[in-house]
């Protein structure tokens, strides 16, 4: 899970790939449904995007292995104030980078996160840690919608997003296609801007450097628990 091997595959070769019960194969299922409900011209806009983004790639800027994370203040979902270096373990943290509780694919993830990869990494002595712009009720109902027993975070103003190379906003296509359905990105971020962050996973080991980086510059895939778990245990052979 270099940022070499970042994953900037289309979602149609990722779908047709995708093991059963993988985050790929959800990601398939919800698409068809949500196709079907808003329409062929919003489901272009949105995958209009989604090329884009692949197209672009991932920013020179994003954070490579070997890097030390910043020091960094989070809310958690109560609004009190969190030292990022509190909640990193000695063993190692695997840190998630989401857009909010109001992104689907962002939902299945977590979700996906809970049920498979954190009892992997419990037995491995990792902790587990996602981190988004939302405001901490927004974290309090992705919490909630998705039954999450690890550690959720905000990061108001992307501040820490920001120092990784990682921030981005959706299109001007993508935001109007969002009034088109009711929503807007500013209402949910802790800030009121329309910034989020590229989906993506770190593994950090004890010290705090970033072991491992995989960037999704399409919002639609994430990284597989299984590729997670591939990093993590690279990094405790290692260490």
């Amino acid at each position: 899970m270099s940022t070499e091997q970042t994953n900037t595959s289309t979602r149609t070769s990722a779908s047709d790939a995708a093991a059963p019960g993988s985050i790929a194969e959800q990601v398939r299922g919800f698409d068809e449904g949500f196709s079907a409900q808003i329409g062929p011209e919003l489901t272009a806009t949105f995958a209009g995007e989604q090329a884009d983004l692949r197209a672009a790639g991932v920013p020179a800027t994003a954070v490579t292995e070997g890097t030390p994370l910043p020091d960094a203040r989070l809310l958690d979902p109560t609004g009190v104030e969190v030292a990022l270096a509190d909640v990193l373990g000695d063993s190692g943290t695997v840190l998630v980078f989401y857009r909010g509780a109001w992104c689907p694919y962002c939902n299945i993830t977590l979700r996906t996160y809970q049920q498979e990869l954190l009892p992997a990494l419990r037995e491995r002595g990792v902790g587990l840690v996602a981190i988004s712009p939302q405001t901490p009720d927004g974290s309090e109902r992705a919490v909630e919608g998705g039954e999450l027993e690890f550690t959720v975070l905000s990061d108001r103003g992307n501040v820490l997003v920001r120092q990784l190379g990682l921030l981005t906003e959706p299109s001007a296509e993508a935001q109007e296609a969002h009034g088109r359905l009711g929503f807007d990105v500013a209402d949910s971020n802790a800030d009121a801007t329309r910034e989020v962050p590229y989906p993506t996973v770190l593994v950090v080991d004890g010290d705090g450097v970033v072991r491992s980086v995989d960037v999704h510059v399409d919002y639609t895939t994430r990284t597989e628990v299984a590729d997670v778990l591939t990093a993590v245990d690279a990094l405790r052979t290692t260490a």
